[in-house]
């Protein structure tokens, strides 16, 4: 059985990438970052902002537009607010990226296996799952990029078919750059040349000079034009926007040199092999590759050490970190499954004893701790509670069974079921962890519009606020809607609720003030709670001028 996994490594990655990232898509809230993304998209196909982007009805220059695009197709395709069809596009990203991680591998170690196991590790990695189910644009900009990799590694190694390569190479590097900038060409391309370096040399490429020139330029051309077309049509807010994105990333989040060093942490379920993988010392005599095995090891590290140097961080910021990671990793867990029958001191098994059992463990102790944890909330989900617990049981007593068997590559597979079993029976759960007693979602404001009352935004409103109102909310500070509102008699504002009392000087003399609503975003922490978010409150007030006379 285990057989036609490594038979069928496409199949095998594509179902596991449907498991963990297809099937629950709209299960988890809108987060910050999806909703600036989704707004964006909304405003693309209800306004026609394909090329000027915006947020709110502002410039949003600050990323490229590449991945919103995918998300505004989608969701003109299937429904403008429907959160399966927005998230789509980025799901299928992240299978896109480990077929590659698969197809890399494949070149390069001529292994299938070994290829099959880098490509799972990958989807199965937590940060990997967490930026999907978060939809920002980082799985484009890496998954572009690492394609592109793909083609120049391609293109270093072979005398044939230079210029497929060139243009395939040059096409992609375009896309990551389309997808979030020059991020992951200093975080993933910059460290994978370095890296080849060291481990294959640059030899012979003077009679590739010519060829690797024109892809420089075709990169070039397809990365910058976008941002070519705004500075030329919008030049004033396109330089603001620039000014402001350069100054973070010295001012903005900063942490130390040593933030990023946990980093292998953030495969979540490989931790442990992920951690003695990076042994070197201790792990490259043992590796079936070794040149490989070097090469994505200085790739690993080289692109940690170029994202600690940047002052500003953010632990997102680390995904591209997890591809080389990834692979390896691999490289350790093959190492063990094709010499694990024949080791004979138990002190080398330890890492992966530790790995397993720990896992296993997980498993067992699901049942017991999530029920503890279940039975205080308001809701319980014990049909998905109790699918999770079983499957998870079945598949801790299997690996158990099969590491006692020594049959490490059964056990291997049964790791990336258990992660399978997670997102598909335990994702569910979440719906349960709306605990926040305050919860009101601002959708049911959009009904105010049918009876003639416009709104406005005083301060600075969530994105979330402003994704699930559905439509542009002007900020009422603007000169030009400020200007506006003498004509009106009556008009709704938004209010942050950390301006209340601005709002109140500024409008509470001239005019009639009075609460209407309290819209509250908060998902799993109610008012008195300490996680409890003030920015995803908002006050909905109507305005209305003093000299109104009612009969």
């Amino acid at each position: 059985m285990t057989q036609w996994f490594t038979d069928n490594p496409v199949k095998t990655i594509l179902l596991a990438g449907i498991f963990i990232f297809l099937l629950h898509l709209n299960v988890l809230p809108v987060t910050i970052m999806e909703a600036r993304n989704f707004i964006t998209a909304r405003e693309m196909v209800n306004e026609g902002n394909w090329l000027l982007t915006t947020m709110n009805g502002l410039p949003r220059y600050e990323k490229p537009p590449l991945p919103t695009w995918f998300t505004a197709f989608a969701g003109k395709s299937i429904g403008i607010s429907n959160l399966y069809a927005l998230r789509l596009p980025t799901a299928l990203m992240a299978i896109f990226t480990a077929l590659i991680v698969f197809k890399f591998s494949l070149k390069l170690t001529k292994d299938r296996q070994q290829s099959l196991i880098n490509g799972l590790i990958l989807v199965t990695s937590f940060y990997i799952i967490a930026i999907t189910n978060e939809a920002p644009w980082d799985i484009y900009a890496h998954g572009f990029m690492l394609t592109a990799i793909y083609f120049y590694f391609s293109l270093f190694q072979m005398q044939t078919n230079i210029w497929r390569n060139v243009f395939m190479a040059a096409f992609f590097t375009g896309l990551s750059f389309m997808s979030k900038g020059p991020v992951s060409l200093y975080a993933l391309f910059l460290p994978f040349l370095i890296a080849y370096g060291f481990a294959f040399g640059y030899t012979g490429f003077k009679s590739k000079r010519f060829p690797l020139s024109v892809c420089l330029l075709v990169a070039i051309i397809v990365s910058i034009w976008w941002y070519w077309y705004v500075r030329m049509a919008d030049p004033d807010s396109f330089l603001k926007i620039a000014q402001k994105e350069t100054g973070n990333w010295s001012s903005y989040n900063v942490r130390p040199f040593y933030y990023y060093w946990s980093f292998f942490t953030q495969s979540g379920v490989w931790t442990i092999p992920s951690f003695f993988a990076l042994l070197y010392p201790f792990v490259r005599k043992k590796i079936i590759h070794p040149k490989a095995y070097l090469f994505t090891f200085l790739w690993t590290l080289l692109s940690v050490i170029l994202l600690s140097v940047i002052p500003e961080k953010k632990t997102r910021y680390l995904s591209p970190v997890l591809i080389p990671m990834a692979m390896n990793t691999g490289f350790y867990i093959l190492y063990f499954i094709r010499e694990f029958k024949k080791m004979k001191s138990w002190k080398e098994k330890i890492p992966i004893y530790l790995h397993f059992g720990l896992i296993s463990l997980i498993g067992i102790a699901f049942p017991l701790v999530g029920y503890f944890f279940l039975k205080e909330l308001p809701v319980q989900p014990w049909v998905w509670f109790a699918t999770t617990s079983v499957s998870l049981w079945i598949i801790s007593g299997t690996m158990l069974y099969y590491l006692k068997k020594n049959s490490l590559y059964k056990v291997f597979l049964l790791n990336i079921a258990f992660i399978m079993s997670i997102t598909t029976f335990g994702l569910p759960i979440a719906k349960s962890l709306k605990t926040n007693t305050a919860y009101n979602n601002i959708a049911i404001l959009s009904q105010e519009k049918s009876i003639g009352i416009p709104l406005y935004a005083f301060g600075e409103i969530a994105p979330e606020m402003l994704w699930h109102y559905g439509n542009v909310i002007p900020e009422i500070e603007d000169d030009a809607i400020a200007s506006t509102l003498e004509e009106l008699d009556i008009f709704g504002v938004l209010v942050n609720s950390k301006e209340e009392e601005r709002f109140k000087r500024i409008f509470g003399k001239e005019f009639t003030i009075s609460l209407k609503d309290t819209f509250d975003l908060n998902y799993g922490a109610s008012p008195e709670d300490k996680k409890h978010k003030k920015r995803l409150v908002s006050l909905y007030y109507q305005v209305e001028k003093n000299n109104i006379q009612y009969d």
